[in-house]
């Protein structure tokens, strides 16, 4: 309907998998990096993670279409199956016959076989487990058994586990520890950000036909911000976008049109005008709010438990992840956002990392934070974590409109280990350093290690033994997968480590 009017050959931004659509962000090829790389280990299990949309699959089938003509595969799709059927369905898959109701010895001793006989003829064999949150645990030990198959220097079956956030909770499980053991490349796909979302539009519009901008920058900026940066979302979006456009007859489309695409397609409420003067009074109050915080904030010897609020009365106070975040702003002294914080953060040229890790490692990186405790009755509670005394051992956190320290075994026991941090990233970071990158890149990377570990940096001319030792060490201390790569989340982490701008979570004097 719209494509003669734009100068379009076909839908640019359809949710149907278009190979000629394919966009490869710079995180996509450092996913794709990192599973090939997994793959080349010949090792057991390969990870790849993301929200909804974000692109696994794109990934995944950008890898399959590099597969080497010798690797037999097995796609599954469905995987909220017992040990027998997801067996039996590697056996489809594969080819592998077996008779009626066969045991899971049987099915084991085929597969088994077939594993053999295709290393003995030179060829490899990979399983790809599409939407693996689903698997039961008890299948993914059956999984790890499968992988116990192997020569001297390679395993005989290899498995890349595609999903979202939710599997990497499951592969902590205690009885998963030796499945999680042997993931030899993992990687966490995120969100697109704002100039990835151009070059993404730009790049699906020039496909199917124009290569004139049709998104104004505000659009554009529109686009990233209530999509989130999810691929998915942003096509769902300025599918309808277009169509207004189109209805309207407006040759180029304004943050406007998007806001009400989106309103459309995601449901969102109606954005209604106020009068300045609600405006005014609502700032006047939070800020009130705020200086009423620091008056009530506690005297520097603490009571046993905590002050001036008790233990018990923690769950009087709301605690929600929005104000926590809007806590944080203002402890940075940025504007603090009316809502959708952590989106609004890349306009202020900031952004919200989302971590998990224990207490030690929020104290290692030094960062105020958005933190989730549990109250007494196991309620979460969301608090801006925004200091520690190291000498009366206590942690300055605001709950709601409340500031109170917390004594430090009352965190220790409520502290859930999720947190999520404020910082200032870099203009560019590589996509991934590793023994191929360009040796200034490797260079990089030893001056940050050396800076943190406060040694004089060695001049490098290849990416060594000991620089994947010294990384593989610091991944470890700072709860990253110790796979001796510098990808995103590890470099991420060196820079804000290194960051000298920014509030600490423990003062200069202390």
């Amino acid at each position: 309907m719209y494509k003669g009017f734009y100068g379009l050959n076909d839908s640019p931004f359809s949710i149907a998998p278009n190979p000629a659509f394919l966009f490869l962000s710079p995180r996509h090829r450092e996913a794709l990096a990192h599973l090939t790389y997994g793959l080349g280990e010949n090792g057991g299990f390969v990870l790849l993670t993301g929200e909804v949309g974000t692109g696994k699959t794109t990934v995944s089938r950008s890898l399959l279409a590099q597969l080497p003509e010798d690797t037999d595969l097995a796609f599954i799709l469905n995987p909220a199956l017992t040990e027998a059927e997801l067996l039996a369905t590697l056996c489809d898959e594969l080819g592998i016959a077996y008779g009626e109701a066969p045991s899971l010895k049987q099915l084991t001793d085929r597969i088994s076989a077939f594993l053999l006989a295709n290393h003995q003829a030179g060829r490899k064999t990979l399983m790809v487990i599409d939407e693996a949150q689903h698997l039961k645990a008890e299948v993914l030990e059956q999984l790890r058994l499968l992988t116990n198959l192997e020569t001297d220097t390679r395993k005989l079956l290899q498995v890349i586990l595609i999903g979202q956030p939710e599997l990497q909770e499951l592969l902590r499980r205690q009885e998963l520890r030796q499945l999680a053991q042997r993931i030899t490349a993992r990687y966490h796909l995120l969100p697109l950000t704002r100039e990835e979302v151009a070059d993404y539009l730009a790049h699906r519009l020039n496909v199917a036909g124009r290569a004139q901008p049709l998104f104004k920058p505000s659009a554009v900026k529109a686009v990233h911000r209530l999509s989130g940066g999810v691929p998915r979302v942003i096509n769902l979006i300025c599918e309808r976008a277009l169509m207004g456009g189109f209805a309207q007859q407006k040759p180029m489309l304004a943050a406007a049109d998007v806001q009400a695409a989106a309103t459309e397609v995601l449901d969102l409420p109606r954005v209604r005008r106020r009068p300045w003067g609600w405006g005014l009074a609502s700032l006047l109050s939070a800020a009130l709010g705020f200086v009423t915080v620091q008056a009530l904030a506690p005297a520097p010897a603490p009571a046993p438990g905590l002050t001036p609020v008790a233990a018990t009365e923690l769950a009087q106070w709301p605690g929600t992840e929005l104000q926590a975040l809007q806590g944080l702003f203002h402890h940075y002294g940025l504007t603090v956002p009316a809502h959708d914080p952590c989106r609004a953060a890349a306009t202020l040229n900031h952004a919200c990392l989302d971590e998990l890790g224990s207490w030690q490692q929020l104290l290692a990186l030094g960062r105020p934070a958005v933190i989730r405790l549990s109250d007494e009755q196991q309620r979460p509670r969301y608090a801006a974590l925004l200091q520690y005394d190291p000498h009366a051992r206590r942690w300055l956190v605001q709950l709601g409109e409340q500031q109170l320290w917390l004594q430090h075994d009352w965190f220790v026991r409520h502290f859930e280990g999720r947190f999520t941090l404020l910082w200032q990233p870099p203009s560019s970071l590589p996509g991934l350093i590793g023994p191929a990158a360009p040796l200034g890149q490797i260079q990089w990377l030893e001056n940050r290690l050396a800076a943190l570990n406060e040694r004089p940096a060695r001049l490098l001319q290849s990416y060594d033994p000991e620089l994947e030792r010294i990384l593989r060490q610091f991944q470890r201390e700072q709860g990253l997968e110790a796979d001796g790569l510098a990808g995103r989340q590890t470099l991420e982490r060196l820079s804000l480590l290194g960051a000298s701008s920014g509030p600490r979570l423990v003062e200069e004097s202390s």
